[in-house]
């Protein structure tokens, strides 16, 4: 069983990053347990080069894990689509999973857009729940502007309590 979850998408420089470390100390805050992914494209390294990390993910194990006082970095040799199996692993720890990126994704979206980076997602997709904005957007059901934290956690909240934040798979 997958976890509620909401792929927050739009281009880059729009503000993605900075509207989710705002979003989730306030769900946080509301009694949710949330975690976040940060979704890809790219192939970017896991591990620094050379690492003792990367020895070990280069040797084929199942999953590679860094501790120390900071915290737990855990990695599994996946392809990027697997998104949605790690959701499944943390089903039992979490109430929302907030994943950055994945416009093409299975997982209803939050868009938050800026006129001049690239086109409204919104305008010809189904999947898009809401648009994060300060310019004004038609084709969308909901906007909100980015610095509306509180409404937009509000909309996140009645989403979750609607059943809206389930897989489109």
């Amino acid at each position: 069983m997958r976890p509620p979850a909401l792929a927050v998408v739009g281009w880059s420089g729009s503000g993605k990053t900075t509207l989710l470390t705002r979003l989730v100390p306030e769900l946080r805050q509301r009694g949710l347990r949330v975690g976040v992914v940060k979704h890809s494209s790219d192939a970017h390294p896991l591990h620094l080069e050379g690492s003792d990390t990367a020895r070990y993910a280069e040797t084929g194990a199942t999953f590679v894990a860094f501790a120390n006082p900071a915290g737990v970095q855990l990695t599994f040799p996946e392809p990027p689509g697997q998104v949605l199996a790690l959701l499944e692993r943390f089903a039992d720890t979490v109430d929302l999973v907030l994943v950055e990126g994945w416009k093409q994704g299975p997982l209803p979206k939050l868009e938050v857009w800026r006129e001049g980076l690239g086109p409204l997602l919104a305008a010809e997709r189904q999947d898009v729940l809401a648009v994060v904005s300060d310019s004004a957007v038609t084709g969308a059901a909901q906007r909100f502007a980015p610095d509306d934290v509180q409404g937009i956690t509000s909309f996140l909240q009645q989403c979750l309590r609607d059943g809206m934040l389930r897989t489109t798979d």
